[in-house]
């Protein structure tokens, strides 16, 4: 048994999260309050007691174990020849916008969606097109008339897909990615599917890797996966980028080598490695925990603050919170719940589409904080009422 109720100390560690004043809770970022599992901080010992610490590259202990884990998680193998070491999906994202599309070309995402992906286009000198995510009131769906003719512009040459999909906690169906895959060929669009969420499901099929589809499907496809999210890694600055077709596979590997992508650090290879070989009754429990969160903010909310509600999501530990009824401007929503109650959320305008109506709440950490946090929520959503 893994221990998710303990955690540790990280204000004034140089953590993103908890660089925060002394009254303050953050519950936005995607960074999990959780210790990480005991069979990745013995491999980073182990790689401290060599003491040195020199130039190193992947070898095939670490893309055996990438495959291996999709293998035995997801139903699927890569192959290891479609892989490639880089320092972090973010990373990839921009490289891949950067080669396999053009200056003033458009770049296809969903919104609302993360809003980071907005960043790796408009800094590049592309533009963000997006074919906006229905809302039906209880979830998403695709409207796939519009996203065809979005395609179809000719200037669209790169959708970036997000599966499963942050902010919404949706994974897309394996008929679903097959009909965005057709349309794409069909368009001439390549597609970059970042995945980082993949691991991190509350299903019974759990997600779908994009990889998976028939190979007539995968000819314009690049996937980036990560352990950082489903182990909380991320200053570890390890990913990789898997993709099918060679010709793509080198277009993808310039833009890595040329922008000294594929270099990691002395932790990367060997954290990863045991995260992949080790980590799955972790991950097991982890996602236990989480459903138990998940159901403990659902209920909360029911209970003590029916004017929001909680949108039904199937991945991450990501929620998604409908506002609408409290503010149409979800960044003063959370500023003043911020400044009120010092409960620290992510303020869904940042995401596109209508994130005006949501709130995005982070409840990756142990079971007194989720009380904590929804306390404030509450006492947040009263005042600004008020």
């Amino acid at each position: 048994m893994y221990d998710f109720e303990k955690t540790i100390d990280r204000r004034k560690t140089d953590s993103v999260k908890w660089d925060i004043k002394p009254n303050e809770l953050p519950m936005w970022v995607a960074d999990m309050d959780f210790q990480v599992a005991p069979e990745i901080v013995s491999a980073i010992k182990n790689k401290a007691d060599q003491a040195v610490f020199g130039y190193e590259e992947p070898h095939d202990d670490y893309f055996n174990a990438v495959a291996d884990w999709y293998e035995t998680e997801h139903h699927f193998r890569p192959k290891t020849d479609w892989m490639m070491f880089v320092t972090g999906v973010v990373p990839s994202i921009s490289s891949i916008v950067r080669r396999v599309s053009n200056v003033g070309d458009n770049v296809l995402v969903q919104a609302p969606v993360y809003n980071i992906f907005y960043n790796s286009i408009v800094n590049n000198g592309r533009h963000v097109l997006s074919s906006d995510l229905v809302f039906d009131g209880d979830g998403y769906q695709i409207d796939f008339a519009d996203l065809e003719k979005k395609l179809a512009d000719p200037l669209t040459t790169l959708m970036i897909l997000c599966n499963p999909h942050n902010p919404v906690g949706k994974i897309w169906s394996r008929d679903e990615l097959i009909k965005i895959a057709k349309l794409a060929n069909k368009h001439h669009v390549a597609i970059l599917s970042d995945e980082i969420h993949g691991d991190i499901t509350f299903t019974a099929d759990g997600y779908t890797p994009m990889f998976s589809l028939p190979e007539d499907l995968i000819q314009n496809l690049m996937v980036s996966v990560s352990p950082s999210k489903t182990f909380n890694v991320a200053a570890l600055h390890a990913a990789t980028i898997i993709v099918p077709n060679e010709n793509l596979r080198n277009i993808v590997n310039r833009g890595i080598n040329s922008e000294e992508l594929g270099e990691p650090n002395s932790f990367a290879i060997p954290a990863t490695v045991a995260a992949y070989e080790h980590g799955h009754k972790w991950l097991d429990e982890l996602k236990e925990k989480l459903q138990s969160n998940r159901e403990l903010v659902a209920d909360y909310l029911k209970e003590n603050l029916p004017e929001v509600k909680l949108i039904p999501s199937e991945a991450t530990y990501l929620l998604w919170i409908d506002t609408k009824n409290v503010s149409d401007d979800s960044q003063k929503l959370e500023e003043f719940i911020r400044e009120d109650t010092g409960l620290f959320l992510s303020s869904g305008n940042v995401y596109g589409g209508d994130g005006n109506y949501f709130l995005r709440m982070n409840v990756a950490c142990p079971t007194d904080m989720v009380r904590d946090g929804l306390n404030r929520l509450r006492q947040g959503i009263k005042d600004f009422q008020e």
